[in-house]
């Protein structure tokens, strides 16, 4: 990563401190640096996962992916400035914004407390892979490799899916705000 890079995501860090955040990033440079931050932190947890499915017991993979996944959304709404308790913490005509794009754009985890039972609906929508990766793993060495890409490229996919309808609704809240005229229209 290059210094420019990196002292953005400093600057957007420093700036708003975890304890803090309340808005969403407000130019398309935080969105950004949130965005590079967001992704080496769902790298670095896939591959955390992939190790672990490497190990032949059955279902210990699937536990993991629970767990990592049931840290790593509401981290990554954290980052946005997306979780229920930033949320009820913008102003009101902000937070029509993000429940109008939350539902428009189908995200499902976004503004919400993530349960286990969240996460196993999210699960289900890359269920052939997982279960591919499940069938890979008794396969001596070969198989077992497979299994590991599986569960990265599974848990990269879900998490990227989450981070694009993050950066949709930041999106969303960059615009000016709607005033009672626009919406008596």
């Amino acid at each position: 990563m290059n210094a420019m890079a990196t002292s953005a995501i400093g600057k957007f860090f420093a700036r708003r401190p975890a304890a803090d955040w309340a808005v969403v990033p407000a130019t398309t440079r935080e969105i950004d640096a949130v965005v590079r931050h967001c992704r080496r932190l769902v790298s670095r947890r896939a591959l955390l996962a992939a190790g672990v499915s490497i190990v032949p017991l059955p279902g210990i993979d699937w536990v993991t992916d629970i767990a990592v996944l049931m840290r790593l959304i509401p981290d990554i709404n954290h980052a946005f400035g997306l979780t229920p308790e930033q949320i009820e913490r913008l102003a009101p005509d902000r937070q029509v914004v993000v429940y109008k794009a939350i539902s428009a754009g189908g995200g499902m985890l976004i503004g919400k407390l993530v349960t286990r039972d969240l996460v196993m609906r999210v699960l289900r929508l890359i269920g052939v892979r997982l279960t591919t990766q499940q069938a890979a793993k008794y396969v001596p060495i070969a198989g077992q490799a497979v299994s590991a890409a599986l569960t990265y490229s599974s848990l990269r996919y879900v998490c990227e899916q989450h981070i694009q309808q993050c950066v949709a609704i930041s999106r969303q809240l960059m615009l000016p705000a709607p005033t009672a005229a626009d919406e008596s229209r």
